[in-house]
């Protein structure tokens, strides 16, 4: 066998023993020697033994390989399918309880994830909420039996998992409803979701009542969010007032503008009496849809006690910010009466009675004490509200007591006393 021949067979067999040991493992192979111009084909052919043989054993490899490619192929698909469950499965799983804090930074998002449909966030939300609830029932079991300092500390845990996980829950569904209107079945599926947060905090206030037997106007209400569904609202309606006197601790440091602390709205007249501050306006008080700007600044993240008085009489009225008269003037509405049979909402304006809400009007922040009076109080009077004055009167009208008020869309309530609880 001249060179040119040899090299050319040990070429064959080269290439033929790296392709084959890579595909079928160990493997006995048998190289032959083929003439310079023949096909290699051809020539393994006539010089391999009987050719049906080769033939069969060649096309069983081949057989092989391609079941061995099927498997692989499968197992591959299989693997992303349980990636992909597990994935789901980690993005609806809840954080870990945190300590009293709230909730930790970096903390999962308990909202899972974002590209999911609206249906089906709310409806995990919901899930969510509802293993919340079983939580504070366990809880309530609990404190029965103990009252103890365990049963406090307990309680206060659950109470700031509850606010975190309605800020999330609020913010979600908020963000989904001005991304993307859902059907009318997902907004019915969102009033599931606030009804359960409100009785949640109705439950922790009633739990708070048999433990510590405080007083019921020591509490606040916080609005964490600008919505169209958060607020509270008096059970009564005030009677018909020539004058009047309302005072009430709030703290804010949203902007532009707190939004709305209180809005009360008869039949026919939607702004009957409104407090507001809206975008770069000031503060303001409306009577009968008449405006009088206030010189209160309060948007500092403290609390500060505001006071202000009317009288139908040349419409004459007087801005009090933490027991200091900050400004006055009159011919506001002046001779028309506060008119009875309305609806008084904290924390949003109402443009039709009782409903109507804009979001960008809402108040964001914390309110407490929020006292009407059908007369003009004395500076003294004002006072002593602002300083806790245990001679402080409170409102013959409208006072500040958990009985006189409901809640709705997740408003929260948190015990308070001013003064203790100042900044």
């Amino acid at each position: 066998m001249d060179r040119s021949s040899w090299k050319l067979f040990l070429l064959s067999c080269l290439v033929f023993v790296e392709s084959s040991a890579q595909d079928f493992g160990q493997t006995q192979f048998i190289c032959t020697s083929v003439p310079k111009d023949m096909d290699l084909c051809t020539a393994t052919m006539q010089n391999s033994g009987p050719a049906e043989d080769l033939k069969t054993t060649v096309m069983q490899l081949r057989e092989t390989v391609l079941q061995q490619k099927e498997t692989i192929m499968n197992q591959k698909e299989t693997i992303r399918e349980l990636t992909s469950k597990l994935s789901r499965c980690e993005s609806q799983s809840l954080p870990a309880a945190e300590g009293p804090g709230g909730r930790r930074p970096g903390a999962k998002n308990t909202m899972g994830d974002v590209s999911r449909g609206t249906t089906d966030t709310l409806a995990q939300l919901g899930q969510t909420l509802q293993t919340l609830k079983q939580r504070l029932e366990n809880l309530e079991q609990y404190s029965r039996g103990n009252n103890t300092v365990q049963a406090n500390s307990l309680k206060d845990l659950l109470q700031n998992k509850i606010d975190d996980m309605e800020k999330q829950v609020l913010s979600r569904v908020n963000t989904l409803e001005e991304t993307k209107p859902g059907p009318r079945n997902d907004t019915e599926q969102r009033n599931r979701v606030e009804s359960t947060l409100t009785s949640l905090h109705h439950r922790i206030t009633d739990l708070e009542k048999g433990k510590d037997n405080r007083p019921t106007d020591k509490f606040q209400l916080t609005f964490p969010l600008r919505t169209n569904y958060m607020y509270a609202k008096a059970k009564r309606s005030l009677p018909e007032m020539y004058s009047f006197s309302v005072c009430l601790w709030i703290k804010s440091n949203a902007s532009p503008g707190v939004g709305t602390p209180f809005s009360y709205a008869v039949p026919g007249q939607a702004n009957e009496l409104v407090l507001i501050e809206w975008g770069n306006n000031p503060m303001e008080i409306l009577i009968n849809d008449k405006v009088a700007k206030l010189p209160f600044l309060i948007n500092d993240g403290k609390w500060h006690h505001l006071c202000i008085t009317w009288t139908t009489r040349d419409g004459m009225w007087e801005a009090f910010q933490d027991g200091v008269l900050r400004g006055n003037g009159e011919n506001l509405a002046p001779y028309h009466p506060i008119k009875p049979e309305g609806v008084l909402v904290l924390g949003q304006e109402q443009d039709t009675l009782g409903g109507g809400f804009d979001a960008t009007q809402a108040f964001v922040g914390e309110l407490a004490n929020l006292n009407i009076w059908n007369r003009k109080l004395s500076i003294a009077e004002i006072y002593n509200l602002a300083t806790c004055n245990s001679k402080a009167p409170a409102g013959n009208v409208f006072s500040w007591t958990e009985s006189n008020i409901e809640i709705f869309g997740g408003a929260t309530k948190w015990t308070f006393e001013p003064c203790r609880s100042n900044n």
